[in-house]
Protein backbone atom coordinates (compact mmCIF):
# COMPACT_ATOMS: atom_id res chain seq x y z
CA UNK A 1 0.00 0.00 0.00
CA UNK A 2 1.48 3.36 -0.96
CA UNK A 3 2.03 6.05 1.64
CA UNK A 4 -0.25 8.46 -0.23
CA UNK A 5 -3.22 6.10 0.17
CA UNK A 6 -2.87 5.61 3.90
CA UNK A 7 -5.17 7.52 6.28
CA UNK A 8 -3.39 9.84 8.73
CA UNK A 9 -3.92 8.59 12.29
CA UNK A 10 -2.93 10.95 15.09
CA UNK A 11 -1.56 9.35 18.26
CA UNK A 12 -1.60 11.43 21.43
CA UNK A 13 1.88 11.58 22.93
CA UNK A 14 3.37 11.82 26.39
CA UNK A 15 5.25 14.96 27.46
CA UNK A 16 7.92 13.91 29.93
CA UNK A 17 10.13 16.34 31.90
CA UNK A 18 13.25 14.17 31.65
CA UNK A 19 14.18 11.56 29.03
CA UNK A 20 17.71 10.25 28.54
CA UNK A 21 19.35 9.19 25.29
CA UNK A 22 23.07 9.22 24.70
CA UNK A 23 24.61 12.13 26.61
CA UNK A 24 21.32 14.04 26.68
CA UNK A 25 18.73 14.29 29.42
CA UNK A 26 15.96 16.59 28.20
CA UNK A 27 12.18 17.13 28.21
CA UNK A 28 10.63 15.12 25.38
CA UNK A 29 7.39 14.28 23.61
CA UNK A 30 7.27 10.55 23.01
CA UNK A 31 5.13 7.46 22.62
CA UNK A 32 5.78 3.70 22.98
CA UNK A 33 6.71 2.40 19.54
CA UNK A 34 4.01 -0.29 19.71
CA UNK A 35 1.36 2.36 18.94
CA UNK A 36 3.22 3.47 15.84
CA UNK A 37 3.89 -0.04 14.60
CA UNK A 38 0.32 -1.19 15.18
CA UNK A 39 -1.14 1.74 13.23
CA UNK A 40 1.29 1.02 10.40
CA UNK A 41 0.39 -2.68 10.45
CA UNK A 42 -3.30 -1.74 10.27
CA UNK A 43 -2.68 0.33 7.13
CA UNK A 44 -2.52 3.82 8.61
CA UNK A 45 0.14 6.51 8.64
CA UNK A 46 0.88 7.45 12.29
CA UNK A 47 1.41 11.07 13.30
CA UNK A 48 2.37 11.99 16.88
CA UNK A 49 0.23 14.65 18.55
CA UNK A 50 2.04 16.11 21.59
CA UNK A 51 0.06 17.83 24.37
CA UNK A 52 -0.94 21.36 23.41
CA UNK A 53 -4.06 23.43 23.91
CA UNK A 54 -3.14 25.54 20.89
CA UNK A 55 -4.00 24.55 17.35
CA UNK A 56 -6.57 21.86 18.16
CA UNK A 57 -8.65 22.63 15.08
CA UNK A 58 -5.56 22.87 12.86
CA UNK A 59 -4.46 19.46 14.07
CA UNK A 60 -7.83 17.82 13.53
CA UNK A 61 -8.17 19.38 10.09
CA UNK A 62 -5.32 17.25 8.74
CA UNK A 63 -6.15 13.98 10.54
CA UNK A 64 -8.40 11.16 9.34
CA UNK A 65 -8.53 9.37 12.69
CA UNK A 66 -7.24 9.68 16.24
CA UNK A 67 -5.82 7.20 18.73
CA UNK A 68 -5.77 8.37 22.35
CA UNK A 69 -2.89 6.54 24.01
CA UNK A 70 -2.43 5.27 27.56
CA UNK A 71 -0.41 6.92 30.30
CA UNK A 72 -0.66 8.34 33.79
CA UNK A 73 -3.79 8.96 35.87
CA UNK A 74 -6.18 11.82 35.15
CA UNK A 75 -6.62 14.59 37.69
CA UNK A 76 -9.61 13.48 39.83
CA UNK A 77 -10.67 17.13 40.11
CA UNK A 78 -11.87 16.78 36.51
CA UNK A 79 -14.61 14.43 37.69
CA UNK A 80 -15.25 15.89 41.12
CA UNK A 81 -13.24 13.61 43.40
CA UNK A 82 -10.41 14.10 45.85
CA UNK A 83 -7.09 12.48 44.99
CA UNK A 84 -6.80 8.85 46.12
CA UNK A 85 -3.49 7.86 47.72
CA UNK A 86 -2.83 5.47 44.79
CA UNK A 87 -3.55 8.06 42.08
CA UNK A 88 -0.25 9.26 40.67
CA UNK A 89 1.63 10.84 37.78
CA UNK A 90 -0.99 13.51 37.14
CA UNK A 91 -0.16 15.67 34.10
CA UNK A 92 -2.58 18.65 34.06
CA UNK A 93 -1.23 19.94 30.74
CA UNK A 94 -1.88 16.61 29.04
CA UNK A 95 -5.32 16.37 30.65
CA UNK A 96 -6.37 19.79 29.35
CA UNK A 97 -4.96 19.14 25.90
CA UNK A 98 -6.59 15.76 25.42
CA UNK A 99 -9.95 16.87 26.78
CA UNK A 100 -10.02 19.74 24.27
CA UNK A 101 -8.82 17.49 21.46
CA UNK A 102 -11.40 14.80 22.15
CA UNK A 103 -14.31 17.23 22.50
CA UNK A 104 -13.52 18.73 19.09
CA UNK A 105 -12.86 15.33 17.50
CA UNK A 106 -16.27 14.06 18.61
CA UNK A 107 -17.94 17.22 17.33
CA UNK A 108 -16.36 16.55 13.92
CA UNK A 109 -17.34 12.85 14.13
CA UNK A 110 -13.68 12.01 13.54
CA UNK A 111 -13.02 8.28 14.07
CA UNK A 112 -11.57 7.77 17.57
CA UNK A 113 -10.04 4.78 19.33
CA UNK A 114 -9.27 5.58 22.99
CA UNK A 115 -6.88 3.20 24.76
CA UNK A 116 -6.60 2.71 28.55
CA UNK A 117 -6.12 6.28 29.89
CA UNK A 118 -7.67 7.46 26.61
CA UNK A 119 -10.88 5.56 27.35
CA UNK A 120 -10.98 7.25 30.75
CA UNK A 121 -10.65 10.64 29.02
CA UNK A 122 -13.62 9.65 26.84
CA UNK A 123 -15.74 8.80 29.87
CA UNK A 124 -14.79 11.98 31.75
CA UNK A 125 -15.43 14.18 28.69
CA UNK A 126 -18.99 12.86 28.70
CA UNK A 127 -19.52 13.58 32.40
CA UNK A 128 -18.63 10.16 33.76
CA UNK A 129 -16.20 9.42 36.56
CA UNK A 130 -13.57 6.86 37.47
CA UNK A 131 -12.82 4.30 40.16
CA UNK A 132 -9.41 5.55 41.23
CA UNK A 133 -8.09 2.23 42.53
CA UNK A 134 -9.81 -0.96 41.39
CA UNK A 135 -8.22 -3.21 44.06
CA UNK A 136 -10.32 -1.32 46.62
CA UNK A 137 -13.41 -2.67 44.86
CA UNK A 138 -12.23 -5.98 43.45
CA UNK A 139 -9.92 -7.15 46.22
CA UNK A 140 -7.17 -8.09 43.75
CA UNK A 141 -4.64 -6.50 41.41
CA UNK A 142 -4.90 -8.84 38.44
CA UNK A 143 -5.47 -5.97 35.97
CA UNK A 144 -1.98 -4.66 36.82
CA UNK A 145 -0.32 -7.51 38.68
CA UNK A 146 3.26 -6.43 37.88
CA UNK A 147 4.45 -2.88 37.14
CA UNK A 148 5.80 -2.77 33.59
CA UNK A 149 4.17 -6.06 32.53
CA UNK A 150 0.83 -6.56 30.79
CA UNK A 151 -1.81 -8.80 32.32
CA UNK A 152 -3.35 -11.34 29.93
CA UNK A 153 -7.05 -12.08 30.28
CA UNK A 154 -10.23 -12.36 28.25
CA UNK A 155 -13.14 -9.98 27.85
CA UNK A 156 -16.76 -10.80 27.12
CA UNK A 157 -18.04 -8.45 24.41
CA UNK A 158 -21.57 -7.25 23.80
CA UNK A 159 -22.36 -8.88 20.44
CA UNK A 160 -24.43 -6.01 19.02
CA UNK A 161 -21.80 -3.38 19.89
CA UNK A 162 -19.32 -1.88 17.44
CA UNK A 163 -16.54 -3.68 19.30
CA UNK A 164 -18.54 -6.90 19.04
CA UNK A 165 -18.77 -6.52 15.26
CA UNK A 166 -14.97 -6.38 15.19
CA UNK A 167 -13.89 -8.84 17.91
CA UNK A 168 -16.83 -11.20 18.33
CA UNK A 169 -18.23 -12.36 21.68
CA UNK A 170 -14.92 -13.01 23.44
CA UNK A 171 -11.39 -11.78 22.93
CA UNK A 172 -7.98 -12.16 24.62
CA UNK A 173 -6.55 -8.80 25.72
CA UNK A 174 -3.56 -7.25 27.47
CA UNK A 175 -4.21 -4.88 30.36
CA UNK A 176 -2.17 -2.66 32.64
CA UNK A 177 -4.45 -0.41 34.67
CA UNK A 178 -5.37 0.15 38.30
CA UNK A 179 -8.26 2.52 37.58
CA UNK A 180 -11.58 1.82 35.92
CA UNK A 181 -14.89 3.30 34.90
CA UNK A 182 -17.30 4.50 37.55
CA UNK A 183 -20.40 6.38 36.40
CA UNK A 184 -20.73 5.95 32.63
CA UNK A 185 -20.76 9.22 30.72
CA UNK A 186 -23.72 10.58 28.77
CA UNK A 187 -24.29 8.93 25.40
CA UNK A 188 -21.83 6.09 26.09
CA UNK A 189 -22.82 2.44 26.35
CA UNK A 190 -21.07 -0.49 28.01
CA UNK A 191 -19.48 -2.85 25.48
CA UNK A 192 -17.12 -5.36 27.18
CA UNK A 193 -16.34 -6.82 30.60
CA UNK A 194 -13.50 -8.75 32.21
CA UNK A 195 -14.17 -12.09 33.86
CA UNK A 196 -14.34 -10.41 37.29
CA UNK A 197 -17.13 -8.13 36.07
CA UNK A 198 -14.97 -5.03 35.53
CA UNK A 199 -16.28 -2.85 32.71
CA UNK A 200 -13.51 -2.84 30.09
CA UNK A 201 -14.96 -0.93 27.12
CA UNK A 202 -17.31 1.91 26.23
CA UNK A 203 -18.54 3.32 22.94
CA UNK A 204 -20.83 6.00 21.53
CA UNK A 205 -23.27 4.36 19.09
CA UNK A 206 -24.30 7.76 17.71
CA UNK A 207 -20.81 8.31 16.24
CA UNK A 208 -19.22 6.64 13.22
CA UNK A 209 -16.44 5.21 15.42
CA UNK A 210 -15.95 6.35 19.03
CA UNK A 211 -14.62 3.41 21.00
CA UNK A 212 -12.78 3.30 24.33
CA UNK A 213 -11.07 0.19 25.70
CA UNK A 214 -9.20 -0.19 29.00
CA UNK A 215 -6.91 -2.80 27.46
CA UNK A 216 -4.00 -2.25 25.04
CA UNK A 217 -4.82 -3.50 21.52
CA UNK A 218 -1.49 -2.15 20.24
CA UNK A 219 0.29 -4.77 22.36
CA UNK A 220 -1.72 -7.77 21.21
CA UNK A 221 -1.33 -10.01 18.17
CA UNK A 222 -4.82 -9.15 16.90
CA UNK A 223 -4.87 -5.76 15.13
CA UNK A 224 -8.62 -5.91 14.35
CA UNK A 225 -9.55 -2.82 16.41
CA UNK A 226 -6.72 -0.81 14.83
CA UNK A 227 -7.77 -2.03 11.38
CA UNK A 228 -11.36 -0.95 12.10
CA UNK A 229 -10.15 2.51 13.12
CA UNK A 230 -8.04 2.85 9.97
CA UNK A 231 -10.85 1.65 7.71
CA UNK A 232 -13.29 4.14 9.23
CA UNK A 233 -10.63 6.85 8.89
CA UNK A 234 -10.33 5.96 5.19
CA UNK A 235 -14.09 6.44 4.77
CA UNK A 236 -13.97 9.70 6.72
CA UNK A 237 -11.26 11.05 4.43
CA UNK A 238 -13.12 9.99 1.28
CA UNK A 239 -16.33 11.69 2.46
CA UNK A 240 -14.45 14.85 3.39
CA UNK A 241 -12.81 14.96 -0.05
CA UNK A 242 -16.03 14.37 -1.98
CA UNK A 243 -17.59 17.41 -3.73
CA UNK A 244 -20.36 18.97 -1.70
Amino acid sequence: MSGASRPLIGITAYAEPSVRWGAWDLPAALIPLAYVRSVEAAGGRPLLVPPSEDGVEETLAVLDGLLFSGGSDLDPDLYGQAVHVETNGIRPDRDRSELALLISALERDLPVLAVCRGSQVLNVVRGGDLVQHLPDVLGHERHRHTPGAFADHEVEVKPESRIGSVLGRRAPVKSHHHQGFGRVGEGLVEAAWAEDGTLEALEDPSKRFAVGVLWHPEEGADTALLEALVEEARRYRAERAAPS
